[in-house]
């Protein structure tokens, strides 16, 4: 297990919208702000802790600093008309039952659940769906265990907020490993399992070892890598330091090393600054002591870190730290997405001027991708072909693997943000993947991996 130094032994303590007006911080904002803040906070989660006020955030760049902007929702994430409507009732105290409809309605506008999550990615046993699970890769099942559907703290941005604002009918939640397990055992062409939420690390050391120890039976050796999905060494490093379990943990983490399964950490930095404390370094240090591969990944993110000597710095820091850059996205189109969102274009001008400035070491990372309905599209050039100027595009995940590694173009858009905004180019109607998708929408095509007993054998496009 990794070696641990002397350090502050802080407490961990969260604040949500409830605690507000209790925060010192928040008394370096206006009036008009504060009432903002507030309007937001109804409608999209929010939560904070010690570390993040006090380690991360530079007071005196507010509201431009970076870290502030990741953590604290902001007026823009909202149409004009329901913020106003909002920050209305909440001068005048009215947050009862017309004010909670109206939240309702506003989130229901965002698009929740993008990209078919919910009615293509559930898997089924015993003809039952599996609402805890997403199978959208033949390689990887994503599980989520229901106590941990909370985080130290939230990402304005976060593509999977209807987890933590408490309406159940947008959740993924699984309360045991049962049906996770029997899933498994009937299905040997997975081999990746993804412990994902919320934050994992937000459960304790027993709790989590629980919902691991299930997958490391021998009649699941199919099974060889576990993933955990994590924002943790960004906003509570202390996790794998100080908290009580903290050596409970790594001792998990060795115990399915010692197994022979695979563990990657896949970490979420949004920021350098996220990767300057101490803490962390040393959090990362054991983790990899532990047997585990630190993996980097999030989304480029406007007035967070979209500019190219942001995602250098944060690739080379990983770097030094033994951590491993691998994914930069897009940001999905879910949430406050125009707040957020940075056009396709300018998305690559970004990512290649960090990817030019950094060692081979760092240039693991792949992106800008979004994680698409029928997969993860890499924006991988721009190009001029037959007179015409295009995106060169690239599938390096599908749900048909025949599928990955395929190129496609479409049309040079200098506005477009996502693949929905896109056309295909050279006179082509539609994507090669469009009519499989409608096709997999109607219940009429699966790819052949998913396929069951039940399905027609004359399922086609």
């Amino acid at each position: 297990m990794g070696t641990q130094t002397v350090i502050d032994q802080p407490r961990f303590r969260a604040y949500g919208r409830r605690h507000l007006d209790r925060l010192p911080e928040i008394n370096r904002l206006s009036v008009e702000q504060r009432v903002a803040l507030k309007a937001v906070s109804s409608v999209l989660p929010f939560r904070v802790n010690d570390y993040v006020l006090r380690e991360l955030i530079d007071w005196d760049d507010i509201p431009n600093d970076p870290i502030f902007q990741l953590t604290f929702p902001q007026a823009g994430m909202l149409e004009r008309a329901d913020l106003l409507r909002l920050e209305d009732m909440v001068v005048r105290g009215e947050e009862g039952e017309s004010f909670q409809r109206l939240v309702h309605d506003i989130r229901l506008r965002m698009n929740p659940n993008p990209a078919g999550q919910k009615l293509l990615n559930v898997p089924r046993v015993d003809g039952e769906r599996v609402l805890g699970c997403q199978h959208k890769y033949r390689e990887t099942v994503l599980f989520f265990p229901v106590q941990g559907q909370t985080c130290h703290a939230y990402c304005t941005y976060c593509f999977r907020w209807p987890q933590f604002v408490g309406e159940k009918d947008l959740r993924f939640a699984a309360r045991n490993t049962d049906d996770l397990v029997q899933y498994l055992s009937e299905h040997d062409e997975v081999t990746d399992v993804l412990i994902t939420g919320g934050d994992p690390m937000v459960m304790s050391s027993a709790v989590l070892r629980r919902t691991i120890e299930p997958l490391l039976t021998p009649s699941l050796d199919h099974i060889r890598s576990i993933r955990i999905g994590t924002k943790s060494l960004s906003f509570w490093p202390y996790r794998f330091l100080t908290d009580s379990d903290a050596d409970d943990l790594l001792l998990l983490f060795e115990d399915v090393r010692s197994r022979g399964r695979r563990l990657a950490f896949m970490a979420h930095f949004s920021h350098s600054r996220e990767l300057e404390t101490k803490a962390v370094t040393m959090a990362i240090r054991r983790i990899r002591g532990a047997g585990a591969v630190v993996r980097c990944q999030a989304p480029l993110i406007r007035h967070v870190n979209d500019k190219a000597e942001i995602w250098a710095e944060m690739w080379r820091r990983q770097v030094a730290l033994g951590a491993v850059p691998y994914y930069q996205f897009v940001e999905r189109d879910t949430g406050p997405k125009q707040y957020f969102q940075v056009p396709l274009a300018r998305a690559f001008r970004i990512f290649n001027g960090a990817y030019s400035e950094v060692s081979g070491l760092a240039r693991s990372v792949r992106g800008p991708s979004m994680s698409a309905t029928p997969g993860k599209v890499l924006v991988d050039g721009v190009a001029t072909i037959r007179g015409e100027k295009v995106f060169v595009l690239k599938m390096i995940q599908a749900r048909d693997p025949e599928w990955v590694n395929q190129v496609f173009f479409a049309k040079f858009d200098s506005q477009a943000a996502w693949i929905d905004d896109l056309r295909p180019a050279f006179g082509e109607h539609q994507f090669f993947f469009d009519p499989y998708i409608r096709a997999m929408y109607e219940g009429r095509w699966q790819p052949e991996w998913a396929q069951t007993d039940d399905d027609s054998e004359e399922l086609t496009a």
